[in-house]
């Protein structure tokens, strides 16, 4: 298992600080950062973010303000975190002698995590993309919100072009924005990926609702033909007992299952926004993979995924906003949980988090050794169930701070709600209405009616 920090945005990204010794003056026209063995006639600069230029009063490059991407200063300042550096080497100890068992040692499935936040893409998590590496050169795209190309890119660098090739299929559970604008963008990029790598062309297989084929449409007229990237399953055509006339349907349905080496690949209607779909990827080899998509607890999923090896479940928000996310029809962290128990799950990784929980989110009592919690870039593998729920104490050693105003504003909000609880148990009771009666008819000749009537 490893959890690789984004390049753009790395946690251990530093300002340098503004002193003689950032400021390049032993050129004034050329920067550290010149190219040598350039083969232009002259000197060339490497451009950089915040690279700066000065004029006057002396010519000079300026990198003060430029970032540097500093991992060994990142570690180094968490190693100074309290009880962070004694939780590591716990968890050290802890998966040296608990290893993995044998038959779950093997690298593929691999799930690399792309984006587990939920909406808007942030610094930290970007949106919903969960790539299921199926063997070394297939694999599947559940959901494809926006940036998912570029996280492709920030995980794999110079391979990109062969993970866009292995790419066969991708699952598009509803058409929230960021779930699915994504896609035609990988669409496009997988098309330059084959030519480059000299691969003959074949259309995407891509299980989505039947919706997302007017959008395509309408992308396809208006900017650039798009439509003959795409060979598209109707996600209603494989929910249990659908029947399927259509013979392209049929033989697109087992080109998916052939390809991907999958016993079935199963789907089913989600409590989230209309046309909101789950699935199951059932292995030739048994295992067996539940995706959520976005929903609240829901008994078509629990059905769908019953001995699942491993559930991905939304988990938008804490414990404690139960009614918020009926309101947004969403799960909380121990409704997602429960249905992974319902559902006896080997295991349940938690993801698409509310962007509040950027860095973590809030622990919930019924956080066991079944559960872990998902990042960007990070990716398992079978084998590391074991290993996952024992990184939870570094991760609350390394993120306190940010678990502390956490609980914080969690504790304000249920005294708000107390407080509120009391103010309207005092206006419904009799003890009080009757004073309050009695008010109201004292002061009624002062009310700007009764003024009135006199004035008349």
């Amino acid at each position: 298992m490893r959890i690789a920090p984004r390049s753009t945005t790395c946690a251990a990204t530093r300002f340098r600080p503004s002193s003689a010794s950032s400021t390049l003056t032993s050129s004034p026209s050329l920067p550290a950062s010149i190219e040598e063995g350039s083969t232009f006639s002259m000197p060339t600069v490497r451009g950089e973010c915040l690279l700066k230029y000065q004029l006057r009063p002396k010519r000079e490059w300026q990198r003060d303000t430029t970032l540097d991407c500093n991992t060994d200063e990142f570690i180094a300042e968490a190693l100074e975190l309290p009880s962070f550096q004694e939780s590591v080497e716990e968890y050290r100890k802890n998966v040296q002698e608990n290893p993995a068992p044998g038959e779950k040692r093997s690298q593929y499935p691999e799930i690399v995590f792309l984006g587990t936040g939920s909406a808007i893409p942030m610094k930290i998590r970007n949106v919903s993309s969960t790539l299921v590496n199926l063997s070394p050169d297939k694999s599947v795209l559940l959901d494809c919100g926006e940036g998912t190309f570029g996280q492709l890119c920030r995980h794999y660098g110079q391979q990109i072009d062969r993970v866009l090739c292995s790419l066969t299929a991708v699952f598009v559970s509803h058409l929230h924005a960021d779930h699915h604008t994504g896609l035609l963008n990988i669409l496009l990029q997988r098309e330059h990926a084959l030519a480059s790598l000299g691969k003959p062309f074949q259309p995407l297989l891509v299980v989505a609702p039947t919706q997302l084929r007017a959008w395509l449409q309408q992308y396809h007229n208006q900017c650039q033909e798009i439509l003959h990237h795409v060979s598209m399953i109707p996600a209603k055509c494989l929910q249990k007992g659908a029947e399927v006339s259509n013979t392209t349907l049929e033989r697109l349905i087992s080109l998916l299952l052939e390809t991907c080496d999958l016993q079935e690949f199963q789907t089913c209607l989600v409590r989230h926004c209309k046309h909101a779909f789950g699935c199951a990827l059932v292995h030739s080899s048994g295992w067996k993979v539940v995706y959520s998509g976005d929903t609240m607890p829901c008994e078509a999923l629990v059905q769908m995924g019953k001995d699942a090896t491993l559930l991905i479940h939304e988990a938008t928000l804490e414990d404690g906003l139960e009614e918020e996310a009926v309101e947004k029809t969403h799960s909380t962290t121990s409704q997602a949980i429960n249905v992974g128990m319902r559902m006896n799950a080997e295991f349940i990784m938690l993801n698409h988090f509310s962007q509040r929980y950027a860095k973590i989110p809030l622990f919930s009592p019924d956080f066991n050794e079944k559960v872990g919690i998902a990042f960007d870039h990070m990716k398992v593998c079978f084998g590391d169930f074991p290993t996952v729920p024992k990184l939870i104490p570094p991760l609350k050693a390394l993120f306190a701070d940010d678990i502390e105003e956490m609980v914080e504003r969690r504790e304000k909000r249920e005294l708000r709600l107390v407080r509120a609880a009391l103010l309207t148990q005092q206006a419904d009771s009799p003890e009080d209405r009757e004073p309050q009666q009695k008010r109201a008819h004292t002061d009624e000749p002062h009310s700007p009616q009764s003024k009135k009537v006199r004035a008349q």
